[in-house]
């Protein structure tokens, strides 16, 4: 149980950085259509959470507080590293590390679904899977939209 108690703890912690990450996005375009984007993000993937905490408790595996603090302080530096990238490209870069993080989590579900663990069968891992490939496909509509902006005319500069 190890192994697992590891395992679902860093991504745990991981839904602690993106839900981070998040909220300074939709803070920074709050008034706009991608603020919205943001927000169901957010709303989806903390019911991710939620159904993540659900499932460790079935398990009997305790929350580490040092990983989810880890992750929030992690999630603050790399906010400093995509502020030096500037608006556009940080949030290029800032939406494809949610992407593989969600991409993360879709695959989560589904090595919990081939695990067969016990205490787990009132969770529909296949429905939590089509969840987040959802909000990859909602994260990749924007990470596409924003690469435009950032990136438009820069091929000329050669």
């Amino acid at each position: 149980m190890k192994n697992l108690d590891a395992y679902l703890n860093d991504h745990l912690a991981g839904s602690v950085a993106a839900l981070e990450l998040i909220e300074h996005w939709r803070g920074e375009h709050k008034d706009e259509a991608l603020g919205d984007v943001f927000l169901r993000l957010e709303t989806d993937i903390r019911a991710d959470q939620d159904r993540l905490r659900e499932v460790m408790r079935s398990l009997g595996i305790g929350e580490s507080t040092v990983r989810q603090t880890g992750a929030w302080a992690a999630e603050k530096m790399a906010r400093l590293r995509l502020k030096i990238a500037g608006d556009q490209p940080g949030l290029v870069l800032a939406l494809e590390g949610l992407i593989m993080g969600i991409l993360g989590k879709r695959l989560m579900w589904r090595s919990l679904a081939a695990a067969n663990l016990p205490n787990t069968s009132e969770w529909d891992f296949e429905d939590l899977q089509r969840r987040a490939e959802q909000q990859i496909e909602q994260a990749e509509v924007e990470r596409t939209r924003a690469a435009r902006r950032a990136f438009a005319g820069t091929s000329d500069r050669n």
